[in-house]
């Protein structure tokens, strides 16, 4: 029996071993455009790219593609936000995610596990998943997250109207409205930048309205009182203000402009006029009764305190010193007209998106929105933002108008129709989904990339090859991938194709001999070590030399993963039969 509490499914324990593939651009696909908009206004993308990034559009089954990044990129990424299929068993026209539990939890698992290397140690990962499947993940990004680390947002993602509400209605059943975020976060659900949303309906404890003050000077007043430090002359300022201000019932003022009592839509035309006065406590409560008794016997209608805490409060100078619980700290309206959604976003509209983005994804495709208040809860300009399902590119596409820098995967032909064709769009400068309240003008660009073939193949006999599609400088990027090093070409040393600390690689198709084993010998320094990939080499000549060692390839990479496989996605509807065991 297990010591520990977790979920359990057919072959979890069977290990799952990707190959790490290299990403082959593709530049006719690529657009890397200039980076000025038609309007002549420079883009954030004028300036050098940060790390020499550049956006990355990559084409291929997402697992391969994570493992492919996940040597360069493991510790850099800010925000992930994924949408996997859900496994509902019903069939959409881009995505067919009728799959078996178990085979859902092994391919997901192994995502988790890569994404979560990917992000930074304060990284956050968003999933999207609905209620086919959210039990059985949350469980599953508990054992790879830890628990303490996850935090569930409930989204509104469908209205109670509409044909399927007939069905509903007729059957009796309840309609599905909404689905699951799942949050993980490497540093625990804290640290975030929430986005507030305006309050539906108006506060009726905001009722008082202030008069005899022009709104610049109410300006004013709200800037100083949200000051840590201010001067002598800015609380002289803030005092004869305050105490110019007639307070009015926002009905009596309402019915004398408009003929009517104060209405929502009147309130929030005029909230940076109207007030409530809260309850006041301990130590602040203190200082006002101090300095209302310090005044003269005419009281002004306000004045300001500051407290020993540093913070400055407006207070309404009539109130009764006897009670407790003073109601006479002034708050503004306009500075509380939004609201934490907390774990419960009802807020954004996520029906009649057919077309954003200029591109169709029935069904499937999130808001601009939404992705844009995810990706913000903990990055800022120039932050990596990753999503492996990219779908119909609304990540990428809210990631590169906010100005982070991103990596979107795709493994179907939508990478080119939808992705492709709405990044440029976006570059270009589209004004759909968020567009508008970013300002955004256009510019930027990416790279959009292949996934390479498997490296090793079968010949005709049955026998391990290297693929014949691997050119010299695809074999050398392949070998260092596999091998951990970086590959970065040596401008001057042929035989430095990539590099890991003082260790170098040289990959070759040419036979080694001994005589040319010892001109590299001759070339290298104290304390570098070589590893040489190679198909063929003298005999005995693998230990001439303690700091070159010689690897056979593909010999050397066989066992080490699943070569030839090109497909981990989560589309497969072909579910294998389990035989019954047999009774005792």
């Amino acid at each position: 029996m297990a010591n520990k509490l977790e979920l359990t499914w057919v072959g979890k324990e069977e290990e799952i071993r990707i190959e790490p593939r290299i990403l082959v651009e593709n530049p006719a696909l690529s657009n890397m455009s200039k980076c000025v908009s038609k309007m002549g206004q420079t883009s954030i993308f004028d300036e050098p790219a940060v790390d020499n990034f550049d956006n990355m559009l990559i084409h291929g089954d997402n697992l391969l593609a994570l493992k492919a990044l996940e040597s360069k990129y493991a510790g850099k990424v800010k925000c992930i936000y994924i949408d996997p299929p859900y496994n509902t068993g019903s069939a959409f026209e881009h995505y067919d995610d009728n799959l078996e539990h178990s085979i859902w939890l092994n391919l997901m698992k192994e995502r988790i596990n890569i994404l979560w290397n990917l992000l930074s140690a304060d990284g956050l990962l968003a999933v999207q998943i609905d209620d086919n499947e959210y039990a059985r993940l949350f469980l599953l990004m508990c054992e790879v997250c830890r628990e303490q680390n996850l935090k569930t947002i409930c989204v509104k993602m469908s209205e109670a109207t509409g044909v399927k509400m007939a069905s509903v209605n007729k059957a009796g059943s309840i309609p599905k409205l909404k689905e699951y975020i799942i949050l993980a976060k490497k540093d625990g659900i804290k640290n975030l930048d929430l986005e507030r949303v305006p309050k539906e309906k108006w506060d009726r404890e905001y009722k008082t309205y202030c008069s005899n003050i022009s709104d610049n000077d109410l300006i004013k007043i709200k800037d100083i009182l949200n000051k840590e430090e201010t001067v002598k002359e800015e609380v002289d300022f803030v005092d004869n203000m305050l105490k110019k201000i007639v307070f009015l019932n926002i009905n009596d003022v309402a019915i004398q402009e408009t003929g009517s009592p104060a209405t929502d839509e009147w309130c929030f035309a005029n909230a940076n006029r109207i007030v409530q006065f809260a309850t006041l406590t301990g130590g602040a409560r203190d200082i006002a009764i101090q300095k209302k008794m310090s005044l003269s016997d005419k009281l002004p209608s306000a004045f300001s305190i500051r407290t020993k805490k540093g913070k400055m409060y407006a207070i309404r100078a009539d109130f009764n010193t006897e009670t407790k619980l003073s109601r006479c700290k002034i708050l503004f309206a306009d500075q509380y007209l939004t609201v934490n959604p907390g774990d419960l976003w009802t807020d954004i509209k996520t029906t009649g998106l057919d077309n954003e983005g200029c591109v169709e994804f029935q069904k499937s495709k999130k808001p601009e929105r939404l992705i844009r208040r995810i990706i913000r809860l903990n990055t800022k300009v120039n932050d990596i933002v990753l999503d492996s399902f990219l779908g119909s590119g609304t990540t990428a596409a809210v990631a590169h108008k906010m100005g982070r820098r991103w990596i979107g995967v795709e493994m179907g032909d939508h990478a080119y129709t939808h992705c492709k064709f709405r990044l440029d769009k976006v570059i270009e400068g589209e004004q759909g989904g968020i567009s508008k309240s970013l300002k955004w003008k256009g510019g930027g660009g990416y790279r959009f990339y292949e996934l390479a073939p498997s490296l090793v193949v079968e010949d005709k006999f049955g026998n391990p090859i290297i693929n014949k599609e691997y050119n010299a400088d695809m074999l050398s990027a392949a070998m260092a991938l596999h091998e951990g090093f970086t590959y970065a070409p040596d401008d001057t040393c042929y035989w430095k194709q990539g590099k890991n600390e003082n260790a170098y690689i040289f990959t070759t198709t040419n036979h080694i001999t001994a005589d040319y084993l010892a001109s590299i010998d001759a070339e290298m320094q104290n304390g570098e070590y070589l590893v040489i990939c190679c198909k063929t080499y003298d005999a005995g000549i693998e230990k001439l030399y303690k700091n070159i060692s010689i690897k056979k390839i593909p010999q050397v990479l066989l066992g080490r993963c699943e070569f030839g496989k090109d497909d981990y996605s989560l589309n497969i509807v072909d579910i294998p039969t389990m035989e019954d065991e047999d009774e005792e």
